[in-house]
């Protein structure tokens, strides 16, 4: 199999003597470059890269505008931006502008091949399924299970996308680090525990994953309040559902999971928000969702408290039937034993 081709863009030279040497120990053939201008030669004279991996702040041409030409002359390469910023607006605005991925520089090298296979493989099959788009009939008539099974594959290019995107929430409100991972983790062991199907699990899956997606709009002064918060910023901040909704429904693979955002804080009693809804109204994917998000949020260090037993999270999660959370559910949550929440809580840390 021939080496993935990487170029590395950065101005300072220490910064491409490390990538380079972590990239090209993992198996990867690099070639590095100090300045965007020089980049952009090269994939003139030689567009064969598998990925582009570039800094952000540089002299003259910024990595930015380097993305914006990559994406118009390029694009079927992937791009991942890297920096030492760590801005919730510039990692929101390169993904924006077609990046795939964000790093923080220092970066490991866990968290560099992570990044980098992800991208690679990104890249891989959203170039295949360009070639099918190209010969759609023939693949059609010909290759049927074929192309089900690179329309699977391309819907998963669309979850790593999506974990880039809860990675940048969690750059943005460091508080809640790992949240999204979290919660996802202990909703699906819930829904497998009801008996749910693959196709519900996905629902599920991605609408925890993406339930705090509308707080990309909620400003830091509120998002970021150390204290508590006024009744104006409240209501301000109880947006982020209905805001979250909107960004997400218009994506059609993603339209079942925006009910879940839309409704991930609603109470079984009818008292949360934004809408009131009371019992089965509440989708069931945000009714398994509530007990996730109360687990994760009572066992999980915070700034100004330290996080709960399990034990006493269960104890607080069975007080509350229904009244926030479905009683059925609920019986089916004291079911499964504490050891399978921490050993989920360990993997998700291990993962990130």
């Amino acid at each position: 199999m021939p080496q993935e081709r990487i170029l590395v863009v950065d101005d300072e030279e220490p910064v491409r003597a490390v990538a380079a040497a972590l990239l090209e120990r993992s198996g990867y053939a690099v070639t590095t470059t100090e300045s965007a201008e020089d980049a952009l030669t090269r994939l003139q004279q030689d567009p064969d890269y598998d990925l582009v991996l570039s800094d952000i702040m540089m002299p003259g041409t910024d990595g930015l505008t380097l993305l914006d030409h990559i994406c118009a002359d390029h694009p079927g390469l992937p791009v991942v931006m890297f920096s030492a910023v760590n801005d919730a607006y510039v990692v929101t605005n390169a993904f924006r502008r077609g990046s795939i991925d964000y790093l923080l520089k220092p970066f490991e090298r866990s968290e560099l091949d992570s990044v980098v296979m992800r991208a690679i493989e990104h890249g891989r099959l959203r170039k295949q399924n360009t070639i099918y788009r190209q010969n759609l009939e023939s693949i059609v008539s010909a290759r049927t299970g074929r192309l089900r099974s690179t329309m699977q594959d391309l819907e998963r290019s669309y979850d790593i996308t999506l974990e880039a995107m809860g990675d940048a929430l969690d750059l943005r409100d460091q508080e809640t680090e790992g949240h999204s991972k979290r919660v996802t983790a202990y909703a699906i062991t819930l829904a497998q525990a009801m008996g749910l199907d693959s196709e519900e699990l996905r629902i599920i899956a991605r609408g925890a994953f993406l339930h705090d997606i509308g707080k990309i709009a909620t400003p830091d002064n509120i998002l970021l309040k150390p204290g508590r918060l006024t009744s104006d910023e409240m209501a301000i901040m109880k947006q982020h559902c209905e805001r979250g909704y909107e960004m997400v429904r218009k994506i059609p693979f993603l339209r079942e999971a925006a009910e879940i955002v839309y409704a991930h804080q609603e109470q079984f009693d009818g008292s949360g928000y934004p809408r009131g809804l009371r019992g089965e109204e509440i989708p069931l994917g945000a009714r398994v969702f509530a007990i996730a998000d109360t687990l994760d949020a009572m066992t999980s260090d915070r700034p100004y408290r330290r996080g709960t037993t399990f034990a006493a999270a269960r104890d607080e999660i069975v007080r509350c039937a229904g009244t926030q959370f479905d009683p059925q559910i609920v019986e089916l949550f004291l079911a499964i034993p504490h050891k399978t929440w921490r050993e989920l809580r360990a993997a998700t840390i291990r993962s990130s």
